[in-house]
């Protein structure tokens, strides 16, 4: 019964969004005017490709954003590494993931925008890409891409599966939940843990986003880091990164605090999302803060307090640079949290706030392999806690050393036991 209403959700679904696609492609080109979407690559969306196929085996990799993007890399070097013959296709939704990730992916890897969810664009990509298998990643599950592909004998995978509590609730509605059922009864196999999934295509080898990539550093990027670091002037510094509207507020508050018993303190802010940079700065400076932005080229002088970093793909440069961070979207009620792992990866002294949401796990993972690897503090507890770690070096190293140490717990192994999942339940059977 649940199958069949499934199937007729399926159907209703998959007219409204072939009614609606005018609308979408109307859409699209509006988001293109406003600089939203890639300039000369935008029909990448609508299921048209911009390379050749090339004959043999393909697997096709999708992440929505940035940071799926980068997690997911591990796991296609290693794909590649075992299996030279496959070719690996490589889709995100974003430009800002685009414009970074490209530069990180191996150079054999096709990358493409991945199509509207609309039958016109999903059809026309799966027609002429023809992937083997298809790896999504998180919680992307959408029904023309997962259906179409079932109904081409495409294998399913869904990588680092993970939902909120919020979307459970919606799922987990009697109108919705027959279709996420079918959906999730198309996968071959899911790591980890998913609503209504069967629990013999569940395994769970660990969460994705601990196994950090390691990446080499450009000339002209160590040429950045060591021209940011003279500018330092061994003052204490610290960071607050992917920084939600609003928390700024917390952080401003924060470093007036610090002031008072570190007059020369520098605050790195790194804005969830860059285009935040200029508000934040502008209210920064209303409030008599001195200013230099990232994305203007302004230098760190000692005049400045506070350094936005409004750029992308400088995240894990700028914790090597700091021994503390501060990692945001935890501290307001409605936020989810953010990996925590990367600062900890760098060897920083790691706190957060208490709404973590689904990287609630990884906090309660890190603090297991050691306590004093990550701290939970509330907005209003954070000046002590950030005061506390710049006053006592014994405190602040006791606390870098643990990070580093949960780190390197939780990122092993990861990559490899996904790889034998992918080719034991997968590969050897699909391709």
């Amino acid at each position: 019964m649940a199958s069949l209403s499934g199937e007729a959700l399926y159907l209703i679904y998959r007219a409204l969004t072939y009614g609606v696609s005018p609308l979408l492609r109307i859409h699209l080109r509006w988001r293109k005017l406003r600089g939203r979407e890639h300039q000369t690559r935008w029909r990448e969306r609508l299921g048209c490709p911009s390379a050749a196929r090339p004959a043999g085996r393909l697997i096709w990799f999708h992440a929505v954003s940035l940071g799926e993007g980068l997690a997911v890399i591990p796991v296609i070097k290693c794909c590649l590494e075992r299996s030279p013959d496959l070719t690996v296709l490589m889709t995100t939704t974003t430009s800002s993931a685009f414009e970074v990730i490209k530069n990180r992916l191996p150079s054999n890897v096709i990358y493409q925008f991945a199509p509207l969810d609309m039958p016109s664009a999903m059809d026309a990509f799966l027609q002429y890409w023809r992937p083997n298998a298809l790896i999504l990643m998180e919680s992307e599950l959408w029904p023309n891409i997962i259906i179409g592909a079932a109904k081409k004998g495409i294998a399913l995978i869904l990588l680092n599966a993970r939902m909120s509590a919020k979307s459970f609730q919606n799922w987990s509605h009697p109108l919705i939940c027959p279709l996420i059922t079918l959906m999730l009864s198309k996968f071959s196999l899911i790591l980890p843990l998913l609503l209504q999934a069967p629990p013999f295509i569940v395994h769970y080898c660990g969460d994705l986003k601990c196994a950090i990539e390691k990446f080499d550093i450009s000339e002209e990027g160590k040429k950045s880091m060591e021209d940011f670091q003279s500018q330092l002037l061994d003052r204490k510094t610290w960071m607050a990164s992917s920084i939600h509207n609003g928390e700024d507020e917390v952080i401003l508050s924060v470093h007036n605090s610090l002031k008072q018993f570190h007059p020369d303190i520098l605050t790195i802010i790194v804005p969830r999302k860059p285009h935040l940079g200029q508000d934040i700065a502008l209210k920064l400076r209303r409030s008599g803060v001195c200013v230099a932005l990232r994305s203007q080229g302004e230098k760190i002088t000692l005049d400045t307090n506070v350094f936005v970093v409004d750029s992308l793909g400088e995240l894990r440069l700028f914790y090597r640079l700091t021994p503390i961070a501060v990692i945001g979207g935890s501290f307001l009620q409605g936020c989810t949290g953010h990996n925590i792992l990367e600062a900890a990866e760098a060897g920083c002294a790691v706190l957060t706030g208490h709404h973590s949401g689904h990287f609630s796990h990884m906090v309660s993972e890190m603090q297991g392999v050691n306590p004093l690897s990550v701290l939970q503090v509330s907005g209003e507890m954070l000046a002590d806690a950030v005061g506390e770690l710049l006053s006592n070096a014994k405190v602040l190293e006791s606390r870098r050393m643990a990070a580093k140490q949960a780190y390197r717990t939780l990122s092993n192994g990861i990559v490899e036991n996904i790889w034998q999942m992918l080719d034991i339940h997968i590969l050897r059977k699909s391709l």
